[in-house]
């Protein structure tokens, strides 16, 4: 009785005479008193069956519901809704944030016209598509005849109104389609038998087929559906040609921008797909529903800052991680003649390390303040980094960030025969590769820095540092204290920098300045052709490890400066900076500091340092591009299944290549 009463009440407001925010106030109104408390959707939907019960029983009440709506569709456009409701119009993320962030702390008016600002008050959220969905057949076709046009509008006799809006709603969206197909960042992207196709050339005269034969006088049904049939397949064939600049982003590099256009246009193509539903079945109610209900849907996302931050996301995974996982091919052996290579890389790359710890023990010996002191040692880093590149010697820990994207491009034809397996088999490849860098890393450093340091003492008569420096880089180190932190913290700035690189370089192939530098006129006057040519192929190559290795080397060195001016106690611990620091330390100490406790803590840390920062630096990286390559849940537990199935079976694989 409370619920009739209630709707009695809401129904005696009805005023098809009423100003537009009252009209808008009372379908507010109706809306709320059909979701009730919102405890189930077939509550609502039994609900949308009671109102219709009212309205039935008393035909007065039904002519002012018809005059109310004429008097609803003559003043807000229901075209626009129907072709742009839950499409973003910009591609900046900020800007698209600030909109959404705006629509949340703001309230909104139902003085509006904007028929889809009104229809997020009306139909905030997806409660209102699930009950939406479970209306039935006979509940739709009731709704239908209720807001059947009214005797005095003017309509056609044969055809009604509603198929002209949605036809102007198609052809909104059709011409949005062919705009986006006609810019030159998508046209000049397609592949050649596209743009010799030229399928956006007519799609709207394919269209202007379509609305002729629906509202020709008579019909003429087989000119109707074959008019049909051409404008979805010249329809289809517009979302096939968009399809085919993602071969060119792979190749050439990928956009957010051109990204967020080539989905917008395959969103577009569904909507007009949507809308042909509900135009061409002969009984359009749940053609309707279901459109209603993904419009309910779209303008959740589209409201949605999660969902937004969710899409930007994967936009910016595929920028950087297909950059990556060409980077990354380089750094898993599978086979004893690749593992021992990267062993004996790892070696020289230890001993170039041993040089870059005693350098910056000089330059913390020069008393520098906090930012210059990290930036003096940020510039060191980096300039041992790309030396170790440049010599084509290997740095353990940077290699899991670089070849994690490699490892998810295995996973583009998850479903197919085998491919769990042969995932698998690169993990095995991958924890084999770090195992040797690592293991090469650390195991050369110590006895390089060792001799360094013994040599010093033997020809200067002092080692590199005291012994109370020499205790506190021990002590700094050891087991016991935030050393775990710091070197998951260092993992972190791994995995950023791999972003850098992958960023870099996809801007760099994207934009095209190898083929600058090999052809530009001004360049090529500098340099003289055949060296042009040379230095393009040099960057094209080494682009994303300068990258990487730059960005690496300052965070590591003015990221611990900056916290520091925060008050923030953060500190970096990276595997062969700190074998080394250990090895110098205890030199400097001498026979004496294997009697120390303190020596054997920070030993011990040093496995963990290691596992930490490869594991860290991978976990983000492979979720990066798990994300890219959209690989679900479901995937993801198949593979984490198999990968526990091999350890439990073949642990010794994991390590060591077979024979």
């Amino acid at each position: 009785m409370r619920a009739q009463s209630d709707l009695s009440t809401l129904l005696a407001r009805l005023d098809p005479a009423a100003g537009v925010a009252e009209r808008h106030i009372w379908l507010i109104d109706l809306f709320d008193w059909l979701r009730g408390e919102r405890g189930t959707p077939q509550a609502a939907a039994a609900r949308v069956r009671l109102l219709l019960d009212a309205v039935d029983n008393r035909p007065a009440l039904r002519e002012r519901v018809r005059a109310w709506w004429t008097a609803f569709t003559r003043d807000v456009d229901l075209t626009a809704l129907l072709a742009d409701h839950g499409f973003a119009p910009r591609t900046a993320f900020l800007s698209e944030l600030s909109e959404r962030l705006r629509r949340k702390l703001l309230p909104g008016t139902p003085e509006t016209t904007d028929a889809s600002e009104l229809f997020r008050m009306v139909l905030p959220g997806d409660f209102d598509a699930r009950w939406i969905a479970l209306l039935d057949e006979a509940t739709l076709t009731r709704v239908g005849e209720l807001l059947a046009d009214a005797p005095d509008a003017p309509v056609d006799e044969d055809i009604p109104r509603w198929r002209h809006t949605v036809m102007d709603a198609i052809t909104y969206c059709s011409s949005q389609v062919v705009a986006a197909g006609f810019s030159p960042e998508l046209r000049l992207r397609m592949s050649d038998p596209v743009r010799q196709s030229r399928p956006f050339h007519t799609l709207m005269s394919s269209l202007d087929d379509l609305r002729d034969e629906m509202f020709r006088k008579p019909r003429d049904e087989a000119a109707l559906q074959a008019a049909y049939l051409a404008f979805r397949d010249r329809l289809d064939a517009c979302r096939l040609g968009a399809s085919s600049v993602y071969t060119h982003l792979e190749d050439h590099g990928i956009s957010v921008g051109l990204v967020f256009r080539l989905r917008q246009l395959r969103e577009r193509v569904l909507r007009i797909r949507e809308l042909l539903d509900c135009l061409m079945t002969p009984a359009p109610q749940a053609s309707v529903a279901r459109l209603v209900g993904k419009l309910v849907t779209a303008g959740g996302e589209r409201s949605s800052i999660r969902a937004l931050i969710a899409s930007n996301s994967s936009m910016l995974a595929a920028k950087v991680t297909e950059r990556s996982a060409e980077a990354g091919e380089h750094y898993i052996t599978r086979d004893r003649g690749a593992y021992a290579q990267m062993v004996r890389k790892a070696a020289g790359g230890g001993a170039l390390t041993s040089v870059t710890v005693l350098l910056k023990f000089a330059i913390l010996a020069l008393g520098l303040s906090a930012f210059w002191g990290g930036l003096a040692s940020g510039l060191m880093y980096a300039a041992s980094f790309v030396a170790i590149q440049l010599l084509h010697l290997t740095l353990a820990t940077k290699q899991p960030a670089m070849t994690a994207p490699a490892m998810a491009a295995k996973l583009r034809d998850l479903k197919s025969e085998g491919a769990v397996d042969a995932f698998v088999d690169e993990v095995t490849h991958l924890v084999r590769s770090q195992v040797a860098a690592v293991l090469g890393n650390v195991l050369i450093v110590v006895p390089v820095v060792l001799t360094i340091v013994v040599a010093a003492q033997q020809l200067l008569g002092a080692a590199p540092l005291d012994a109370v420096h020499a205790l506190g880089v021990l002590h700094g180190l050891s087991l016991a204290g935030p050393t775990a932190l710091y070197a998951a913290f260092t993992g972190l700035l791994l995995f950023a920098s791999s972003i850098v690189a992958g960023w870099t370089e996809n801007a760099f192939v994207l934009h095209r300045l190898d083929s600058a530098m090999r052809y530009n006129p001004r360049i090529g006057a500098f340099l003289g052709a055949a060296r042009a040519r040379r230095w393009a192929d040099f960057m094209r190559t080494h682009i994303s490890g300068f990258a990487s290795n730059i960005s690496l080397g300052l965070m590591l060195g003015l990221v611990p400066a900056f916290a520091a001016f925060f008050g923030v106690g953060l500190d970096v611990r990276h595997v062969t900076l700190s074998a080394g620091q250990i090895a110098a330390a205890a030199g400097a100490l001498g026979p004496a500091a294997l009697q120390l406790p303190a020596l054997w803590w920070a030993v011990a840390a040093v496995p963990l340092i290691g596992a930490l920062n490869v594991s860290v630096s991978f976990y983000f990286a492979f979720r990066l591009a798990l994300r890219a390559h959209s690989v679900n849940a479901v995937d993801r537990a198949r593979i984490r299944s198999a990968i526990w199935a091999r350890w439990r079976s073949r642990p010794a694989s994991f390590f060591v290549p077979a024979r």
